[in-house]
């Protein structure tokens, strides 16, 4: 499982790099004020939409009931299934796209109810509806994905989200060449939202394999239609579940000028390790997993599942140490240039470091609804992203009113634990931890690994920080950088040294090929 996991995170870092470039270039062009809350909100129901539909959420769904049907009943029936699904969805999406079309100014003041009667309802409203094609791009777009990794080929699927960033970073670019005004820029860069969509389905529909993995083409709502999207939508809401916190996040902080963006650029930083694991989750495990409770291999479900959370967890906790200490420079490197100013930074940076303690949860909560996914139970995932919103929203609503833009973000960290917790709980009454003795001891020694570099990394950075703070920008990434690079060369010794790597076997594990199963 370590070589397909690592080339999907590979993928996913990949575009996640891509990514954090394109908003350092949005918050140069946009900062902060009326035009960047507006665009950014509209982007995030861009960004909910493909992780409802292509990153991994829908294959958590797809996976298990194309692997079914090919099993029982050929190839060429799993073909035909894939057919009706691709052609089903692509007329839902191109439907819901110009459903929200017509009721977007009303969608934007639920959303947002502090941009009621402000200019922001109009500029959002407006450059959210030049962003609805890229919905009726993404549904067919996440019915590829699930069909390569279906089959065990997610290279292609892990690299093509490239494009969406790199078509966004290139507009970006020319209009801090040209383009003084952010509220036109804004509506410029929504319209190139929907082109990066079509780049993305071209890359997939024509990528030279010459295999017919969907045919015929036909929309169609049969019983075996009705069965999959009635098991596939609860998991498709569920595993969007951070991103579901963040709406929530910004529905309570749009009373507050510029906390949205603010809220947005934080969580972008969260996103990378999340990203990492949560996309790999669904494109690796939820397939492993479904394998193994498909065949009744307990040994096998019990290897799955133990090493998926292992590297989860090795992922997160690092990461969640390291954005701690290095909020404030990461902030101010990525993000304080052009309209973007250091009172943005800063704020940014607070909203952040709140965050990222949230960031264990999700990355727990996106590896144990694999577990669920892979049983083809939706519903409980479902409901504690539900009830987790809901305390995200309750949270916000007291914390906001306390400490602002921070305050919301503890809230949602306080939502994204609450549905870890009701994830575990039920999955213990379920089907008990089928988590192996050996991963058992291996976490204890990553949390330590981890403490270890975050405690290391924040005496350093104490110390070399402040003498940076004067220098040039490249000197200060060049710091950055380096306390980073330290931080993980920290990591990975640790984990050496406490045997919970061993580089021997982790290579062998690199070269073996992983073949496609039956």
């Amino acid at each position: 499982m370590l070589r397909p996991l690592l080339t999907v995170s590979a993928g996913t870092l990949s575009s996640r790099l891509l990514g954090f470039v394109r908003d350092a270039l949005v918050a140069a062009l946009l900062g902060a004020g009326v035009a960047a809350d507006a665009f950014l909100l509209a982007f995030q129901l861009v960004n909910v939409t493909r992780r409802l539909l292509t990153e991994g959420a829908l294959n958590a769904a797809l996976v298990p009931a194309w692997l079914k049907v090919r099993e029982y009943n050929g190839t060429a029936a799993a073909a035909a299934f894939a057919g009706r699904l691709l052609g089903t969805i692509a007329l839902a999406t191109l439907l819901l796209a110009i459903l929200l079309g017509v009721f977007m100014p009303l969608l934007i003041a639920v959303l947002a109810p502090g941009f009621v009667g402000q200019p922001a309802l109009v500029m959002a409203t407006r450059d959210a509806r030049l962003m609805l094609p890229y919905l009726a791009f993404a549904g067919p777009v996440a019915v590829m994905m699930g069909l390569f990794n279906a089959q065990g080929k997610v290279g292609l699927t892990a690299f093509s989200p490239l494009l969406f960033n790199i078509s966004l970073i290139i507009v970006t670019a020319a209009l801090l060449l040209g383009h003084d005004d952010p509220a036109t820029a804004a509506l410029i860069l929504s319209g190139t939202v929907g082109i990066a969509g079509l780049l993305q389905l071209s890359i997939l529909a024509f990528n030279g394999h010459g295999e017919r993995l969907a045919t015929p083409l036909r929309a169609g709502f049969d019983a075996a239609m009705r069965t999959f999207f009635a098991k596939a939508i609860p998991g498709m809401i569920a595993n969007s579940g951070p991103q579901l916190l963040i709406v929530a996040g910004a529905i309570i902080a749009s009373a507050q000028p510029a906390a949205v963006s603010w809220l947005y650029f934080a969580n972008r930083l969260i996103e990378l390790p999340l990203g990492i694991v949560g996309v790999a989750m669904g494109a690796v495990l939820v397939p492993e997993l479904a394998r193994a409770v498909r065949g009744g291999d307990r040994t096998a479900l019990s290897e799955a599942a133990s090493r998926g959370l292992e590297l989860a967890v090795g992922v997160a906790l690092p990461a969640t140490f390291g954005l701690i200490v290095l909020a404030e420079p990461i902030v101010r490197l990525l993000f304080e240039h052009g309209a973007f100013s250091a009172a943005d930074a800063a704020a940014t940076a607070q909203a952040l470091a709140v965050l990222a303690a949230g960031l264990p949860a999700q990355v727990l909560t996106k590896n144990w609804s694999a577990a669920f996914f892979a049983r083809e139970d939706t519903g409980t995932p479902l409901m504690a992203t539900l009830i987790s919103v809901a305390v995200a929203l309750v949270a916000a609503v007291l914390l906001g009113r306390l400490f602002g833009a921070a305050g919301v973000a503890a809230a949602i960290s306080i939502g994204a634990w609450s549905n870890a917790a009701l994830l575990l709980g039920r999955g213990v009454q379920r089907f008990g931890v089928t988590i192996d003795a050996s991963a058992r001891r291996r976490l204890m020694l990553i949390a330590l690994a981890a403490g270890a570099m975050g405690a290391l990394l924040w005496q350093a950075s104490s110390f070399v920080l402040p003498n940076a703070a004067a220098g040039s920008t490249l000197v200060q990434a060049a710091v950055l950088a380096v306390l980073i690079g330290g931080g993980l060369i920290v990591y990975a010794a640790a984990l050496i040294l406490l045997g919970v790597v061993r580089p021997n076997a982790a290579a062998h594990a690199l070269r073996r090929p992983r073949g496609l199963r039956d």
